[in-house]
């Protein structure tokens, strides 16, 4: 993997670049929809690439390692193989659904032993197989495993599980380098930052991050219930440290605001399942703030969904079919309203990377952040 910057902004961290991987370039500040079973919920993968504009996509290692099982990947030749997708995938690799599973997990030195939500079966996860099973499925991005911490957290809690992490990330780095990929292209291994919401234990981990030279870096920990003030603060305390020539992935955030303002802090890829959950719930994304399809002020609202999209479905629909299709849980409203979010969000940050471009994200930022999280 390489990664080249093309511009700054002057004004913030903010900065365009581009990801090349052996399954296509990236354009960076980019938002991934996430994949988690080999899925983006509800949408075509031609409607991904050809209208959604997606450039890479999520998949979650958890998920794919129960269920369809690494035999049936690896007979396939791969998960791009498997699923029909032949631009970038990313894998999260699994921490966070096992932390996930409180109830039915237990974490020691050497990994995560936890029971199958689908059948109670018992499994483990230990740094080293977490990178095996990720070879396996053939993702160009490998996560490192590691413990998110709940938040709100006691610091000595936050700091065994920092450095449990930590450990955890020495084990599977050396594992990454010992092995080989599975297939005809190349992978790269990104550790994530954690320490919970201590700039003191943030800035350890960055500095642990930052020492052990991968080609990018990864944010974990955040947007976990935390006040976005508070996640903004550790995205710029870690960013101060993380290598500004490796790009930074902040994980599984967030609203179109929180990408805006961590566009600002300098990050470059986002993951979130907010476009197509909130879609199939009836929430959809717009540049004047978002919509609640189910409230009856668009009953006989005929105009198109988002007149200022650029999806199919933004101009062929209107807000009335919409809601009248959500409300009566009908499953194309739940492909429409996934269909128009994953779309807006892909339009947000080619804006994003428009103004950075042009040397107006600044004062850009400031305007939108009044208007796109009103209630409309």
């Amino acid at each position: 993997m390489k990664f080249k910057i093309n511009n700054y902004d002057t004004s913030t961290r903010a900065r365009v670049g581009e990801i090349v991987t052996d399954h296509g370039i990236i354009h960076t500040p980019v938002f991934m929809p996430v994949g988690t079973a080999g899925t983006v919920k509800g949408v075509h993968f031609e409607e991904l690439k050809n209208d959604i504009n997606a450039q890479i996509i999520l998949g979650n290692t958890y998920h794919l390692y129960l269920r369809p099982g690494l035999d049936t990947i690896k007979k396939a030749g791969g998960l791009h193989q498997f699923i029909g997708w032949n631009l970038p995938i990313l894998t999260d690799s699994g921490g966070y659904q096992v932390f996930s599973l409180a109830e039915n997990r237990k974490l020691n030195e050497d990994g995560a032993i936890f029971r199958s939500h689908i059948d109670g079966s018992k499994h483990i996860f230990t740094p080293e197989n977490v990178v095996d099973i990720q070879r396996i499925i053939g993702s160009d991005i490998v996560m490192a495993f590691d413990e998110c911490t709940a938040y709100p957290a006691e610091y000595d809690d936050a700091k065994y599980s920092l450095e449990l992490t930590h450990r955890w990330l020495d084990r599977g780095w050396r594992h990454f380098q010992q092995t080989t990929a599975h297939y005809k292209h190349s992978q790269t291994f990104f550790p994530i930052v954690q320490g919970s919401m201590f700039r003191d234990l943030r800035k350890y981990s960055a500095e642990k991050i930052a020492s052990i030279e991968a080609e990018g870096n990864a944010i974990g920990g955040l947007s976990v219930g935390e006040p976005k003030e508070m996640m903004y603060e550790m995205i710029d305390v870690v960013n101060e440290i993380l290598p500004t020539e490796k790009p930074r992935y902040l994980m599984g955030v967030g609203t179109p605001e929180n990408i805006i303002e961590a566009v600002g802090l300098g990050v470059d890829m986002f993951d979130c399942v907010m476009p197509t959950r909130n879609g199939r719930n009836g929430m959809l994304f717009t540049m004047h703030g978002h919509i609640n399809i189910k409230n009856k002020k668009w009953e006989h609202d005929y105009s198109p969904i988002d007149i200022e999209g650029d999806s199919f479905v933004d101009k062929q629909y209107s807000k009335a079919y919409l809601r009248h299709l959500i409300i009566s849980n009908e499953m194309l409203g739940a492909q429409i309203a996934s269909i128009h979010n994953l779309a807006f969000y892909q339009r947000l940050m080619r804006k994003i990377r428009e103004t950075i471009e042009s040397g107006n994200f600044y004062s850009w930022k400031n305007q939108v952040l009044k208007q796109i999280g009103k209630r409309l």
